[in-house]
Parts: C-alpha cells; sequence; structure tokens
C-alpha cells in the first residue's frame, strides 16, 4: 500500500502538542493524517474529505464533543476513537452510547493509539466487501449507507460501531457468538468496558429492530455464554 493509498485519520484536539504527538506517532505508523483544533474546521473539511478513522477530543472551545460524536456516527461512515482527559465510568458509557467505537484516556502511550487505530480499521475492512446488503425478518441492513430499511421502507440509521456488532451476528446466524469471539473480531481488549460496549450497541440494536428488551425475538442473550442471532439471513451484492 502506498503512502497515497493509506487510510486517513482525521485528528480533533484543541491541544497543538496532542496533535502534533499523534500525528507524528499515525505517520511514522504509515498513515496519512489532518490535524483540526476546532470542530467548525473539521465540519467543513468533512464536506470533501472521508477519513477513515476520527480521533475526536471531547473538551472542544466551539462544540459540545458528544453532541459532535452522535453526529458524525450518523452521519459518517468513519469509525471513531474518543481521547480525553473525562475517566469517569460514565462519561465512557455515554460516548459508547452515542456512537462511538472506542474510548481512550488522557494521558495516552501513542502507540496505544496507533494499535487501536488498527484494530478499528481491521475490524471494518468486512464492510467494504461485496456483501454490502442482509435480508432478514423482514429488514434489510445496508451496509454500504448504514441504515435499516424495514418493510415499508422506512430507514433507521446505525452507526459504524453497532454495524460491527450487526455484521457479526449476520454473518453467523443462529450460532453462539462468544464475548471472546467478539473480543477477537472486534479488537477490542478483554475487559468491562469492553463488555459495557457490546451491551450498549446490541441494547441499541435491539431498539432499533423494534425487538421487546425483555424478550427479544432476534438477538437472544445466552447467560453466560454470550449471544445468538435467531433470524433467517440472506446476503446481496451491490
Amino acid at each position: 500500500m502506498t503512502k497515497a493509498n493509506a487510510p486517513l485519520i482525521a485528528i480533533l484536539d484543541d491541544e497543538p502538542e496532542i496533535r502534533r504527538m499523534l500525528s507524528d506517532a499515525l505517520e511514522e505508523a504509515g498513515f496519512r493524517t489532518t490535524s483540526f483544533g476546532r470542530a467548525t474546521e473539521f465540519e467543513a473539511a468533512l464536506k470533501s474529505t472521508a477519513p477513515d478513522v476520527c480521533l475526536v477530543d471531547l473538551g472542544l472551545p466551539d462544540r459540545d464533543g458528544l453532541a459532535l460524536v452522535h453526529r458524525l456516527a450518523l452521519e459518517s461512515g468513519a469509525a471513531i476513537i474518543i481521547i480525553s482527559g473525562r475517566a469517569q465510568v460514565q462519561d465512557r458509557v455515554t460516548g459508547l452510547e452515542l456512537g462511538a467505537d472506542d474510548y481512550i484516556i488522557k494521558p495516552f502511550d501513542p502507540a496505544e493509539v496507533v494499535a487501536r487505530v488498527r484494530a478499528r480499521l481491521r475490524s471494518g475492512k468486512e464492510t467494504t466487501t461485496t456483501r454490502s446488503i442482509a435480508h432478514f425478518e423482514g429488514w434489510e441492513a445496508h451496509f454500504d449507507r448504514y441504515v435499516l430499511l424495514n418493510a415499508a421502507g422506512e430507514e433507521t440509521p446505525f452507526s459504524h460501531a453497532e454495524g460491527e456488532v450487526l455484521r457479526l451476528f449476520l454473518d453467523s446466524p443462529k450460532r453462539l457468538i462468544s464475548r471472546a469471539q467478539m473480543q477477537e473480531t472486534l479488537g477490542g481488549v478483554a475487559s468491562e468496558s469492553f463488555d459495557r460496549a457490546m451491551d450498549v450497541r446490541i441494547s441499541r440494536l435491539r431498539t432499533k429492530l423494534g425487538e421487546d428488551p425483555k424478550n427479544p425475538r432476534l438477538i437472544k442473550t445466552i447467560y453466560g455464554a454470550g449471544y445468538i442471532f435467531l433470524g433467517d439471513v440472506n446476503w446481496a451484492s451491490v
């Protein structure tokens, strides 16, 4: 892969030293980078640029960072990694609930950020295959556009993070998927934070699929073992 074809990583942080440190580490690892100190500059650039991964600080001078993450999750196909000094569990949970793929707490080791970026890109490769549309139980999942269509043709967007989990289920219907398999496939690190992130994504998918949270029909929890997707799935190519 040439440098010109390398994945593009967008960095949004109001501290120049952090932007420089991240750019240096990522470019040394073979990625292209583009950096912004303000959300307005970042959002303007997104109109003509499509980054593969966005590294977003929550403490922005001109925009609420969590609101920006939520918008990116709904409107962008990029993976989203929050990098923030907010270390409270609730901050991490809220970021993941709003659509972030990962959450890194400051201070951090640049090598860890590079590893997390590689993990997100590795797990997202499947979305670029020709298997872009899945039909199941009256639903269509369009991974090229990140939307669900119901039988009436109504669209419900899903985030990149939710799409990773949904594709994992649709690729292996009626088979038990353990937490360890999810971790290996999605590139996470075994931890309470990873488990919470998976719970959040599955809960949001169930809501979007109109599932009864107390008795879900499609995504079943097998306590102590993992999850199983019970629908019949057919893939179509675009």
